[in-house]
């Protein structure tokens, strides 16, 4: 094989490992982002259960005042 061919070949093989290692973060990146968005849809519902009982807590107040 002479020089030509291995740098062409080098230059292949180092286009394919930076297009595997960049899609490979994208896609970490993606699961990351929903792994947030997860997260904070779990903490949106505590919130609004949270909302939903503070008129309970208001009315028991009242029954006892």
């Amino acid at each position: 094989m002479n020089n030509k061919a291995s740098a062409i070949l080098a230059i292949v093989v180092v286009v394919a490992f930076l297009l595997v290692f960049a899609f490979g973060s994208y896609n970490g990146l993606v699961a990351a982002e929903e792994n947030v968005n997860s997260k904070w849809s779990q903490v949106e519902n505590q919130l609004q259960r949270r909302a939903d009982l503070i008129p309970n807590l208001v009315e028991t107040v009242k029954g006892y005042a």
